[in-house]
């Protein structure tokens, strides 16, 4: 059984699991910094405040600071009387407008948030414009012309299956293996110049995602030729692919279990 985050196990605990919604605009990212506003931070103060009760949360995984999540997984333990389906409600009274719980649920006590993850969707939204728009800049990110949809859309299909994607990696990446499985991988077109890039997979290393949408989004300006993308995958080499993408443009869609 994973480690409890209390010394003394009772038959009042609970291992409860939490969908926590946020704008990551104003937080250094999701795990917990010393002098920084965090989201893990925030959750953990919620819950202190609401059950009187120093727990450390679980997430399905961490986000870097600016990046967005609609319903990020996170568990916690506690020996609160409040009913699990009601704690949701409590919390949010506690929490910033740009963090939301968005259920609350009592589940097992082997439950992990992060280890029983077994497929996570991400999207990122970007959009194509002569000018940064301050409307969209919250979730999208900026891209400038040219871009032809058509072009950066045409091989996605070599990102599909299991890759060593070391070269679409951060070189802060610390795992002991790279290789990742891609499950679904689309690009469309949500308005006027407005696009979406979804990836689902197994797992995602250290700013993959990001650096796989900034390498579809440099074949759609025309700097990098869509039929080298299979080349680039396989040569493992970083300096390959394209830029990482901006963080303001990535959120966390869902994460199966």
């Amino acid at each position: 059984m994973p480690k409890l985050d209390y010394l003394c196990y009772n038959e009042n605990m609970k291992r409860i699991l939490i969908l926590v919604q946020f704008l990551g605009t104003n937080y250094s990212g999701f795990q917990t910094q010393p002098g920084l506003e965090t989201i893990e931070g925030n959750l953990e103060r919620a819950i202190f405040e609401t059950t009187g009760e120093r727990v450390t949360v679980h997430s399905s995984g961490r986000t870097d600071a600016g990046v967005h999540a609609l319903a990020m997984p996170v568990h916690f333990d506690t020996n609160t009387r409040i009913a699990p389906e009601n704690l949701y409600k409590a919390l949010n009274t506690r929490l910033p407008s740009d963090i939301r719980v968005l259920s609350s649920r009592e589940v097992e006590e082997h439950f992990h948030a992060r280890f029983d993850v077994k497929e996570k969707t991400y999207e990122y939204h970007f959009y194509v414009s002569p000018m940064p728009l301050p409307y969209y800049n919250v979730t999208s990110a900026w891209v400038s012309p040219p871009f032809d949809y058509e072009r950066a859309k045409s091989m996605l299909g070599a990102f599909l299956g299991t890759h060593d994607f070391v070269g679409f990696a951060s070189s802060k990446t610390e795992v002991s293996s790279t290789v990742r499985t891609i499950n679904k991988i689309s690009l469309t077109k949500k308005a006027t110049n407005h696009y979406c890039l979804s990836v689902t997979g197994d797992g995602f290393l250290y700013n993959m995602v990001r650096i796989i949408a900034g390498t579809v989004i440099e074949i759609g300006q025309g700097k990098i030729a869509p039929e080298t993308l299979p080349s680039i995958i396989e040569s493992r080499d970083r300096k390959r692919a394209g830029r990482t993408a901006s963080a303001n443009g990535l959120t966390l869609k869902s994460v199966k279990y």
